[in-house]
């Protein structure tokens, strides 16, 4: 998977500095840059979509987008499946774990039903989105503007197609609602779309321990974020102290769901308070479900840890939720994917702070940690592009890889890179450790 998303940021590096894709010479880094932000859905940018790029490089960069959103083995596997070729158990194994599914049995399903139900969002999220367009631009520039903001929310990428980003869309309720909701139904993952479907049309009796978690703090965590950022802001004249009671309430709203799993602003994030962008990176590193647009350690991980955090100052046996108890083997995995990932992040920003001191500390962890999680809103350039533009080239690849690395998840990157040992029955002695 890892090797997967390398070769295609790659190869669209190459496409989009054909001559037909953009407007200007691009270097081979800002263009992989560019290729890699798109497939792991991140939307960093340090070229401007709406402005740099031709409309066959934007079909391109959506093209891209899309295969992220799906990810390239169930885009490749659906292909497969329309050519009627058979699909061995590597590939469905492959595909399992690139869908977070629990099983092999049953994935080319499951596949089959997320193409269809992916398709279907964006086509009533582009039509309702062209509609608000089409009052203040031509209708073939609104529907291309409402497709490309209809895909770019469900797949959680933050890209778009007007140079200030939503920017100008600040106050209008009817865009900010229709872009949140897309990106918060792409974000909590695959898995529990499937089985609020099933149990909407009560084929299935009750909701797994997986979907309880994930709905709960999906709305935990955008309600957290929606009061952190409003009062952190509420009296900031250089944000939103100067808005509206209504309109603080809905930026504040936009940019928590933002901060969590998309890359989309409409005030510039540089003009946040530093507690705001800190918090701010918080949740970007929490992220959204597994198995769906979204990136960061994801919602599980974060409640199976505070949950079993609980349980053991209680002294209790084993931790437990929703009646169900949480088994040890996803209670070590979530502590891994936790600790590797705030290390790896550190030592990003270590590295990226070194390369790049004449930046303020606090928007070098943001553009890391919104790299990382795939989100991509940033703090900026002071123009209409991401902080990354001013980076080095050495700086631009460690995010690049952050985006990658984001996009596979950091767990499956670690078993990438690292030997597996075979397994010893060889037994140490127990040593104390003092706590």
């Amino acid at each position: 998977l890892f090797l997967g998303y390398v070769g295609i940021a790659i190869f669209g590096a190459f496409i989009l500095r054909l001559d037909i894709m953009s407007k200007s010479d691009m270097s081979f880094i800002d263009a992989l840059f560019t290729s890699a932000s798109a497939i792991s859905m991140t939307g960093l940018i340090v070229k401007n979509i709406a402005t740099d790029f031709t409309i066959w490089g934007q079909i391109f960069l959506l093209f891209l987008i899309q295969i992220g959103g799906l990810g390239y083995m169930g885009l490749g596997i659906f292909f497969y499946l329309l050519i009627r070729k058979k699909i061995g158990f590597n590939e469905r194994n492959m595909l399992k774990e690139s869908l977070i599914y629990p099983h092999i049995d049953g994935v080319i399903d499951f596949l089959k039903k997320i193409v269809i139900f992916v398709f279907i969002t964006e086509f009533v999220g582009a039509v309702l989105l062209s509609l608000r367009f089409a009052l203040e631009m031509s209708m073939p520039q609104a529907i291309w503007n409402g497709l490309f903001l209809s895909i770019s929310s469900f797949n959680n990428a933050g890209f778009t197609l007007f140079e200030y980003g939503l920017m100008p869309y600040r106050q209008d309720f009817w865009i900010n609602f229709i872009v949140t909701t897309l990106i918060i139904i792409g974000g909590i993952g695959y898995f529990v779309l499937l089985e609020l479907y099933l149990f909407k049309k009560k084929r299935l009796g009750i909701l797994s321990i997986h979907t309880k978690i994930v709905l709960s703090g999906t709305v935990i965590l955008i309600i957290l974020a929606t009061v952190v950022v409003f009062l952190f802001e509420y009296a900031n004249k250089n944000s939103i102290g100067s808005f509206s009671l209504f309109d603080k309430l809905l930026s504040s709203y936009f940019i928590s769901v933002n901060y969590r799993t998309s890359g989309f602003n409409t005030i510039d994030l540089n003009t946040l308070k530093d507690a705001s962008l800190f918090f701010g990176s918080l949740f970007m590193v929490i992220g959204g479900g597994p198995g769906g647009t979204s990136g960061g350690i994801k919602i599980t991980t974060a409640a199976v840890l505070i949950i079993y955090t609980y349980w053991v100052i209680k002294n209790a046996r084993a931790a437990h939720i929703f009646h169900y108890e949480i088994p040890e083997e996803t209670i070590r995995k979530a502590f891994v994917i936790t600790v590797g990932s705030i290390m790896y992040v550190i030592i990003c920003v270590i590295i990226v702070s070194l390369l790049e001191q004449e930046y303020r500390f606090i928007n070098i962890l943001f553009e890391v940690s919104s790299a990382f999680a795939t989100v991509g809103v940033s703090t900026g350039d002071g123009g209409t592009l991401s902080l990354s533009a001013l980076f080095s080239n050495e700086s631009k690849l460690i995010i690049i890889l952050l985006m990658i690395t984001g996009r596979i998840g950091i767990f499956a990157f670690l078993i990438s890179i690292f030997t597996q040992e075979k397994e010893k029955f060889l037994k140490y002695p127990q040593g104390k450790v003092y706590l």
